[in-house]
């Protein structure tokens, strides 16, 4: 186990693999938050700010470089958004919206 970020335990193994996940290239994202998944049919709705983040994960940005825009943008803390990223990655796991990146 490891403690992440001032608060977040997880263990090494699913750290690594979440630091890993893609969205899948697949995917067709509005701008509206209307997320479709052409390879399963199924489709999503998303909040504005979870749709930023599908934003800045379709163009490439780490945890690092989301945390530090989201933490200036929003009033949210460091360890707080980290929380809520991990929680919402696990969601877009969950859903099958996300790959390992190989």
């Amino acid at each position: 186990m490891i403690r992440h970020g001032h608060g977040i335990t997880c263990d090494v193994h699913i750290y690594e693999k979440i630091k890993q996940m893609k969205l899948k290239k697949s995917l067709a994202i509005s701008e509206t938050g209307f997320v479709f998944d052409p390879s399963t049919g199924d489709s999503y709705t998303v909040n504005p700010i979870g749709l930023e983040i599908i934003q800045l994960l379709k163009v490439g940005k780490n945890l690092k470089s989301i945390t530090k825009i989201m933490t200036q943008t929003y009033d949210v803390d460091h360890n707080t958004f980290e929380r809520y990223y991990y929680d919402f990655l696990g969601m877009l796991k969950q859903m099958q919206l996300v790959t390992l990146d190989d």
